[in-house]
């Protein structure tokens, strides 16, 4: 396959670019990054022959996990996105209910929602990753963290395994329809963990979720994303130290907590 350039998509904890004129997307992560490549590819693998709506690795490469140089690469078909319009809050919906129906159907261990509760409660108590964070701001992420995940254990809702972050940035509108992409933060647990990551229009068109338990999730999605704005090297786009002023805000501000794409970054 012909590579003359490479085109960035995404920079943040990982890179993203496409290649052309082969048009691959190729992901390249660093061997001390927190997810599993490897994990990743299998999944989707998986996913695709369940005709779940993810974008799929290329088929001219096949399911597999370059190691050079100190950093890992996966390749994936690239897809031209829909320029005309936003993604439709009822396709959203639809397609999210798509994919927690096809990851029903896998039989795939993975951490659970709590874990990832947990280490980012590490994160808030340790100061050499977290070493900018005032200690009003510290102790509001540890009870925020404590005290919703109590409250989602104390729910006791069915849990199968999820999407992890299913935000609007990790799923393409294309011509095939929504995709989603991005699975390294992929969990057990409740649906609603993966609708507290999405827009309330796409909420009120998922059939039959517990929205006081979508709450309680949003107020740990934010925590989570304020935790890893302040956190030693974040290199996130959306503004680092500001970005993670307004989450802390958001979360200060008490529920009922916004929605992710609610929150100015």
């Amino acid at each position: 396959m012909t590579v003359d350039d490479a085109v960035v998509l995404s920079d943040s904890n990982r890179l993203v670019v496409r290649l052309t004129p082969c048009d691959i997307v190729a992901r390249v992560t660093p061997l001390t990054h927190f997810a599993s490549a490897e994990l990743e590819v299998d999944l989707v693998t998986r996913l695709a022959q369940t005709d779940s709506p993810v974008a799929a690795l290329e088929a001219r490469v096949g399911p597999r996990v370059f190691v050079r140089d100190g950093f890992k690469i996966t390749m994936w078909t690239y897809f031209e996105p829909v320029q005309s319009r936003g993604l439709p809050p009822a396709d959203y919906a639809q397609a999210l209910k798509r994919l927690h129906a096809g990851l029903r159907q896998l039989d795939f261990t993975t951490p659970h929602v709590m874990d990832r509760i947990a280490a980012t409660q590490r994160d808030v108590a340790n100061r050499d990753v977290t070493p900018e964070l005032a200690d009003a701001d510290r102790a509001l992420l540890a009870d925020t963290l404590r005290d919703l995940g109590r409250s989602i254990v104390d729910r006791r809702a069915p849990e199968q395994l999820l999407h992890g972050e299913p935000h609007p940035w990790n799923v393409l509108d294309t011509r095939n329809g929504p995709l989603f992409i991005d699975f390294e933060n992929t969990a057990e647990g409740p649906v609603e963990y993966d609708i507290a990551w999405v827009p309330q229009q796409v909420v009120e068109r998922y059939p039959n979720a517990d929205e006081d338990l979508v709450g309680l999730c949003r107020g740990v999605v934010l925590a989570i994303i304020a935790t890893h704005r302040w956190s030693r090297g974040d290199q996130h786009p959306s503004g680092g130290r500001r970005s993670g002023l307004a989450f802390l805000n958001a979360l200060r501000d008490g529920p009922p907590w916004p929605a992710l794409d609610e929150v100015t970054w």
